[in-house]
């Protein structure tokens, strides 16, 4: 019977070697669907409004659309994982909606 300390070796460099391929494969799919722009382009523009949260004296918080940059536009990839520069989508549309902290 194998060590302990083999098997969670083995296990950790199979994992990573997952991991690693499941990342390339990524971005083998994105590669070449940004080669042929067409519909199914893997970018993605997202304009939302961007609000501020402002913490008031009582404890309560106000939320005002931003009067310098009311828009707020960011680019994703419709991906697992980032590329590109761009974060992954899915990621994305969870935070952008969220308000800005003040």
């Amino acid at each position: 019977m194998p060590a302990p300390r083999t098997v969670l070796k083995h296990v950790t460099a199979s994992l990573l070697f997952a991991l690693a391929l499941v990342y390339l494969l990524d971005w083998a799919v994105v590669s070449v669907r940004a080669l042929h722009p067409t519909a199914t382009s893997p970018y993605e523009t997202m304009t939302v409004p961007r609000i501020l949260a402002i913490p008031e004296n009582n404890g309560k918080t106000e939320y005002q659309i931003d009067q310098l940059h009311p828009e707020e536009s960011v680019t994703c990839v419709h991906a697992l994982f980032p590329h590109s520069r761009h974060g992954p989508c899915w990621y994305v549309r969870r935070k952008i909606s969220q308000p800005v902290p003040m």
